[in-house]
């Protein structure tokens, strides 16, 4: 897996547009991030994405300024097609906080990245389930590799518990996601 001090800056224009937000900053800024950025930048999965998602920019104080200068729509957005997205509510596991890592630590003087572990990540899309939610989820279990009753421990002790909706349904794509893990295993065992 890779490291999170692999690469000590991200690609273009990921550096650019980072770094002129860590110009608009006043102090130091803590970014929580997730979703696609962090699967692709961190973890290392080769697909585009378009956006940075972060749960929280803090201090709060910062908050505002930076998603006016770095948010969709917004001249950085224009300039470098790609924006900074304040997701505020998503469901992640209740500990997550206490396994985020930073990702390019001292690549900017104000701006600092942290970003979900891999089984938090995958757990963060499990509401949502779309297909490419689906492929990152596959990803990250063979990148790892998932240890599947992590997974399951970690989606009934911090996840479940503060579910929206009825649990079961999220129960039954979770069940539905380790058969897909575990075919996915079982189809590259029987190719080798």
């Amino acid at each position: 897996m890779p490291s999170p001090n692999e690469h000590r800056i991200p690609p273009e224009p990921w550096h650019s547009f980072l770094k002129e937000l860590d110009a608009l900053a006043t102090g130091i800024v803590h970014f929580q991030c997730l979703g696609g950025f962090v699967v692709t930048q961190l973890y290392g999965l080769k697909r585009s994405t378009g956006d940075l998602d972060v749960l929280s920019i803090a201090p709060i104080e910062q908050r505002k300024e930076l998603l006016e200068q770095g948010g969709k729509g917004s001249a950085l957005h224009k300039k470098y097609k790609i924006y900074l997205d304040y997701v505020g509510i998503a469901s992640i596991p209740y500990e997550y906080e206490s396994r985020l890592v930073e990702m390019y630590p001292g690549a900017f003087k104000h701006i600092h990245l942290f970003a979900l572990d891999p089984y938090d990540i995958a757990l963060s899309k499990l509401c949502r389930n779309i297909p490419r939610d689906r492929e990152d989820l596959l990803y990250l279990a063979r990148l790892v590799p998932f240890d599947l009753k992590l997974l399951q421990e970690r989606y009934r002790e911090e996840l479940r518990p503060d579910l929206m909706g009825i649990p079961e349904n999220q129960d039954a794509i979770l069940s539905l996601w380790i058969e897909m893990i575990q075919q996915d295993r079982q189809s590259d065992l029987n190719s080798r």
